[in-house]
């Protein structure tokens, strides 16, 4: 019988609770997009592709802030990090407000923008920080299980927040109350996280932290599978997001349902997706996190493959089996690349997370949905998902004569 490996010590375990109830709140701000992005539609009377500048001007965030995140984690810690996220976080939140007042679709896009920096404070200070709290060959299976929080809070967005837009009025629910709800409890778990102390990680100065050039140029010139996985994490950013911020659209499209039915089958979609998560982190504890990626980026492309050849409401299926396989690649990707960096793993956690700038993959799907059919654009999931399998390989072959050697993969196998 396989002796249970602790996910954490007790030691952490009050930071990792603490640290973990973030992951929820991420998971449903970037969820509230994907039906933002029909209401806006249907209220505002826009297209697709306008409507995929939500998705856009948030990840723009992401983009830009993402360096000087991690820059200013370095130099002030984790905890003032969470703190500085989830103030711009409930500011751009509470900014609704005056943006419903002057009424215009792109005063709605500053705030998101804010609310995008905001996040990527939150990710850059949690994802790395939750991989040090507790036994590194258990990181992998530590993330998962956080992050399944926001599959948690994914879930409860759009159902709840799909109910509340798609109440079966012309304009729907106000789009002000529920930005105005979250804004107030995130200021309040910010004051919170202010008054917390937080153990800070430290690691060890090696030769290559004395050796010239700058954090990033010697990521990129030392740790060549960091870029892959810099890539692949990008990739899969293109395709979960473009998927989640496509679907409402892409099933009403079809004329398979209207959009209140198509956010509950959405929300059933993130049930999978959290599942997927809590079950990855289960069985990650037993099987090396190279060999589950490998399974299930193979199990995507074959969804997506499914989905191209158009059968019908059979497709709706495999794109919710996606939902499944692709739970447990953010987190694992994110964790895989991470490996080895010591002093430079904040900087490569910024770089990391820099690639939510993924979610304007949407907006070449909605070009493509726009001027051809509501299928085709599945073909640029489809090339994500791909790279993720092509990086899980090389990881597996890479890391074969490792994996013979590793504790819980010789349990697993006896």
């Amino acid at each position: 019988v396989m002796a249970k490996i602790k996910l954490t010590s007790k030691q952490y375990f009050i930071p990792f609770v603490l640290i973990t109830s973030l992951f929820f709140l991420w998971g449903f701000a970037r969820a509230i997009l994907d039906v933002l992005n029909k209401h806006f539609q249907n209220s505002l009377d826009i297209s697709i592709t306008q409507s995929s500048l939500i998705q856009v001007t948030t990840y723009f965030g992401y983009l830009i802030m993402a360096i000087p995140a991690g820059w200013f984690i370095n130099r002030n810690g984790y905890r003032l990090g969470v703190v500085i996220g989830l103030l711009l976080f409930g500011i751009g939140a509470l900014m609704f407000i005056p943006c419903a007042a002057m009424g215009t679709f792109f005063a709605y896009l500053i705030a998101l923008f804010i609310i995008g920096c905001g996040l990527v404070f939150l990710e850059t200070s949690a994802n790395p920080y939750v991989t040090e709290l507790g036994n590194k060959e258990t990181a992998t299976s530590r993330l998962n299980f956080s992050q399944s929080f926001n599959g948690l809070g994914s879930l409860f967005a759009t159902f709840a927040i799909g109910q509340f837009f798609f109440n079966g009025t012309s304009e729907g629910g106000d789009v002000v109350v529920p930005y105005t709800i979250l804004g107030i409890l995130v200021l309040i778990i910010a004051i919170v996280f202010s008054r917390v102390e937080l153990p800070e990680i430290k690691h060890e100065e090696t030769a290559e932290d004395r050796s010239s050039g700058t954090r990033i140029i010697k990521l990129f010139r030392h740790h060549p599978m960091f870029v892959f996985g810099l890539f692949a994490l990008l990739a899969y950013e293109i395709a979960e997001i473009s998927i989640n911020s496509y679907f409402i659209n892409f099933v009403t499209g079809q004329g398979w349902m209207d959009d209140n039915a198509a956010s509950i089958i959405l929300t059933l979609a993130l049930v999978f997706f959290m599942v997927g998560r809590f079950l990855g982190s289960w069985i990650m504890r037993r099987v090396p996190a190279e060999i589950m990626l490998l399974i299930c980026s193979s199990g995507s492309v074959l969804c997506m493959i499914f989905v191209l050849f158009d059968l019908g409401k059979l497709s709706l299926v495999a794109i919710v089996c996606n939902y499944l396989f692709e739970a447990i690649m953010f987190p694992t990707i994110f964790s895989l690349a991470l490996n080895g960096l010591g002093n430079l793993k904040m900087s490569a956690s910024s770089l990391l997370m820099m690639t939510p700038i993924g979610g304007c993959g949407f907006l070449l799907m909605g070009i493509v949905a726009d001027n051809t059919n509501l299928v085709i654009p599945f073909i640029i999931p489809l090339f994500g998902y791909v790279i993720v399998l092509l990086f899980a390989s090389e990881l597996t072959r890479k890391n074969g004569t490792m994996l013979r050697r590793n504790p819980i993969w010789n349990k697993f196998k006896s």
